[in-house]
């Protein structure tokens, strides 16, 4: 589980075998989520996070998005 960033006090990584759509997961001290990065950043699962947490979340994806579609790829490749 490459950690890719943190942000926001939240880890950013990706599960190596994982599959589907380029995403993301999300881990934090109150729950941990997942977005879809590609074709959209869209929350796909959240256990745990506040609103105003996803927010934070949204906009840290948003802000490193080319790198976590390039790491994504590095890694798939």
């Amino acid at each position: 589980m490459p950690t890719l960033f943190f942000s926001y006090g939240f880890r950013f990584f990706f599960f190596l075998l994982d599959h589907e759509l380029i995403h993301i997961h999300v881990e934090g001290s109150s729950g941990d989520a997942v977005f879809n990065v590609v074709p959209e950043i869209e929350l796909r699962e959240n256990n745990g996070l506040t609103a105003s947490e996803l927010k934070k979340v949204r906009q840290a994806i948003i802000e490193n998005r080319e790198v976590i579609i390039d790491r994504w790829n590095e890694l798939k490749d």
